[in-house]
């Protein structure tokens, strides 16, 4: 393999990576995690309807409530880990799955169902958050490593799970459905595991950890707690997070975008469909370490951001042109912009994720990390009714339409985030150290 512009390649990087070997068990712990993943992702609509019995409203409600929950799990977590271990917090997230899960087995109750599901993608969304967290402290300035390392693990691993549930769905059979299943509770056994076996990664907590003398220290973690910065007074940082739900399109024109506009628009064939997801596996695997290191530190990733938005134009563009020929050119445009989104995608999850950790405060990290994965969630629920809602029933116009005002908001996402870069934040405010002597070390999470 060609060695990427830090002077290594994947393979060597996963041997080394970031964090060492607590970066490494973390690693295969979202690689097992995300098989899992890849295997619920393509089974779990035909389970709910073959095995459960829903039909398309009771389906269609209960998605969307799992999305909801979804949104909530990241802002909790990031809240949590201020507090308690991030280890500790990640490993019962992989439990609560497990225990969900296994739940569906037995359920019989639509209400009791949508609870149970809407607490599966709750623990889902708020591990997602916590292994970002983990990442920031393990990997420290390689972190932009880490992640293009985490990016190409996660989509082998759900590549494998895809694979796994094809095995199932030719079965086709309710105690296969249920199999699937199973494999997906057992990952989170193994991940689980696998978490346990990191080391607990160093940073910095709001609480203290309580004193023997109950007193003068514990009113310091008070004080600490209070003068600790609320990521939801920071206008600044939740107008960085605002803007990054529609920088998060990528994800929906790839899985919802693309495979409609293709059956109901363009005259290409059906079997075309799971080229996309090929393409995307195939080339986020190769390139998203080449494109994390051009794309290094927060300058880097402003870089990335100002090419974020004239490439999903050129994506949209191509889709809006897929309309008006055969089957050949319109395959031909398709696959094209299969590729644009794919680079879309890898330059957004550069820009996204480094200026989340660079845009906030290293003292109230985790609790700002949190609120910036909300973005990922609201896309993820809003996303495929923006494309399905508007944007396709718009026709042409409504993909260059969709892709104009992406690239202008990447604009002024860039510009607002050149300007935070380049203010120093605010001092933390001075305390008086009344007794020396009755001080007591910090326990930090």
């Amino acid at each position: 393999m060609r060695r990427n512009g830090q002077g290594n390649g994947l393979v060597a990087q996963l041997r080394r990576p970031p964090g060492g070997r607590d970066g490494r068990m973390m690693l295969l712990s979202q690689f097992v995690d995300r098989t899992g993943s890849g295997v619920w992702a393509a089974a779990s609509v035909l389970y709910f309807t073959f095995v459960r019995g829903l039909d398309a409203r009771q389906l269609g409600l209960l998605l969307g409530v799992a999305a909801v929950a979804g949104i909530a799990g990241s802002p909790l977590a990031g809240r949590a880990a201020e507090r308690l271990p991030v280890r500790t917090l990640l490993i019962a997230c992989h439990l609560l799955r497990l225990v969900t899960m296994g739940l569906l087995l037995v359920v019989d109750e639509y209400a009791v169902l949508l609870v149970v599901v809407a607490l599966t993608c709750l623990g889902e969304r708020a591990a997602k958050t916590l292994e970002m967290l983990f990442a920031t402290r393990v990997a420290g300035e390689r972190r932009g490593v880490y992640q293009a390392l985490f990016r190409s693990v996660a989509n082998a691993g759900y590549a494998l799970g895809a694979g796994i549930a094809a095995l199932g769905l030719a079965v086709g059979t309710a105690d296969a459905y249920r199999v699937l299943l199973l494999a997906n509770a057992l990952s989170f056994v193994l991940a689980a595991v696998l978490v346990a076996r990191a080391g607990e990664p160093a940073g910095h907590g709001l609480v203290v950890a309580r004193p023997a003398d109950g007193g003068t220290a514990q009113a310091k973690a008070t004080e600490a707690e209070a003068e600790a910065p609320s990521p939801w007074r920071d206008r600044g940082y939740l107008r960085f997070v605002l803007l990054d739900i529609p920088l998060n399109l990528d994800d929906s024109v790839l899985n919802v975008g693309l495979p409609l506009w293709l059956v109901h628009h363009t005259a290409a064939p059906h079997a075309l469909v799971p080229a996309f997801l090929v393409v995307n596996t195939v080339l986020v695997v190769l390139l998203q370490l080449r494109v994390s290191a051009w794309a290094d530190g927060p300058h880097g990733a402003v870089r990335a951001l100002r090419w974020y938005g004239p490439t999903l134009l050129g994506c949209c563009l191509l889709l809006a042109t897929a309309t008006g020929g055969g089957a050949w050119s319109a395959s031909a445009a398709l696959l094209v912009a299969a590729v644009l989104v794919t680079l879309a995608e890898l330059l957004r999850s550069v820009s996204s994720w480094e200026l989340a950790v660079s845009l906030a405060p290293p003292r109230a990290r985790a609790s700002y990390l949190g609120v910036a994965g909300m973005s990922q969630s609201v896309q993820k629920s809003a996303g495929p009714l923006l494309l399905t809602g508007a944007v396709m029933t718009a026709g042409p116009l409504g993909w260059i339409a969709l892709g104009t005002s992406v690239t202008a908001l990447g604009l002024v996402q860039r510009r607002s985030a050149l300007h935070r870069l380049a203010t120093p934040p605010a001092p933390a405010p001075a305390q008086a150290d009344p007794a020396p002597a009755a001080s007591t070390p910090s326990s930090t999470s």
